[in-house]
């Protein structure tokens, strides 16, 4: 596979610091979980979002309920089939800032993810957070 082909997404895993996991899941078996986890092990804040869960504890930090809550965040890893993401495009541009990556996980797309491309967000689809980071960066950089 081409570097250069998945350079956007190196490039959004290297500027991110704070990521917003929404569609979190409490039961350690699902995939926004383990991601999480990994993310978390590789060094990133995370913010967990779900509304079902909200003000509960998970991974050392508070979940809450939607992205407004979330405070400023650099890229937005979603968990939630397509159908959700018009709505989440439209909670994502009406925040104060703007993050500068929408992410959605393997077999999420939609072109509601044009309104956050024409608004500067750089939009990843299909693509799996976990699976990108080590692609570039190897195991080696994570924290046990």
């Amino acid at each position: 596979m081409s570097t250069e082909k998945h350079a956007p997404e190196k490039k959004a895993l290297e500027k991110a610091r704070r990521i917003a996991i929404v569609g979190f899941s409490a039961n350690p078996a699902r995939p926004s979980h383990s991601v999480a986890r990994f993310l978390q092990a590789a060094g990133y804040d995370l913010v967990l979002v779900n509304p079902g869960l909200a003000g509960q504890d998970h991974l050392g930090t508070k979940v809450v309920a939607t992205l407004a809550e979330a405070g400023r965040i650099d890229l937005v890893d979603v968990f939630r089939n397509s159908h959700a993401i018009p709505a989440l495009v439209d909670e994502l541009l009406a925040l104060p800032y703007a993050p500068h990556t929408l992410w959605l996980q393997l077999g999420i797309t939609n072109l509601a993810t044009l309104a956050a491309s024409e608004a500067g967000i750089a939009v990843v689809e299909d693509r799996c957070t976990a699976i990108e980071y080590q692609r570039h960066f190897g195991a080696s950089r994570i924290n046990p």
